[in-house]
């Protein structure tokens, strides 16, 4: 057998593809081995936005799963006609998949009573943003909110995240007085409130009027495709 030419193409070609191979397989089996604690990471994460909406700060001393099961009673998931596609499931519906067959529900119960959870998504100024909406049992007073980003800017439309603006949502109310023909909750600019009562808006960030303009956006866009589904349950 002669001798094994290590400065040749074919050496170099061969040795290149093996080595390919090898970290190809190491990086799948690190991937596939490392996957449940990811899927557990991202829906503990989920688990911790919702209970923020229902004032159970993120980052608390807790732990997050057994909060959740502990407050989160169902999550039905509701079809077009506002009837209960499935009783259960709805937390395995990703915010990105909402649709109006597709609508998903948690219903919480907290020491100050029974709360209904709507999740939310929407656009921001350079990216996504979802949120979720608690309710009071009456479905119209707003008990707590939570709003996260993609990618706004920081120190500006990045402040959705935070509990000084999330706080401003508490007690607001949907609807404006007798009309519940639509949403009426809104994030405006301070000073542009118009007709609005003081129950129904909450002031945008200051320097972050586009990413103010997606919460708004997004929250009307997704009470109002709840609507049916809040006057079913107030029957």
């Amino acid at each position: 057998m002669g001798k094994l030419n290590t400065n040749g193409n074919a050496y170099t070609i061969i040795y290149a593809s093996i080595m390919v191979i090898i970290v190809a397989f190491l990086l799948a089996f690190v991937a596939s081995a490392l996957k449940p604690t990811q899927d557990d990471n991202v829906a503990n994460d989920k688990r911790s936005q919702i209970l923020a909406a229902l004032r159970i700060e993120k980052g608390s001393d807790y732990d997050v799963q057994a909060k959740y099961t502990e407050m989160v009673k169902a999550d039905p998931v509701y079809d077009d006609k506002a009837a209960v596609k499935a009783e259960e499931g709805g937390f395995k519906v990703e915010n990105k998949n909402l649709a109006k067959d597709n609508r998903p529900l948690y219903v919480a119960q907290t020491p100050d009573g029974t709360k209904y959870v709507i999740p939310m998504t929407g656009a921001g100024l350079w990216g996504g943003i979802w949120g979720y909406v608690a309710l009071d049992e009456d479905c119209e007073t707003v008990y707590g909110t939570y709003f996260s980003h993609e990618s706004e800017t920081a120190g500006l439309g990045a402040r959705i995240t935070e509990t000084e603006f999330q706080s401003k949502f508490q007690g607001k109310k949907l609807f404006a007085g007798d009309d519940k023909s639509k949403v009426a909750l809104s994030v405006v600019k301070k000073g542009k409130e118009g007709d609005l009562s003081a129950d129904n808006y909450v002031n945008g960030i200051t320097g972050a009027t586009l990413t103010s303009d997606g919460v708004n956006n997004m929250i009307q866009k997704c009470l109002n495709d709840y609507q049916d589904i809040l006057e079913s349950l107030k029957k």
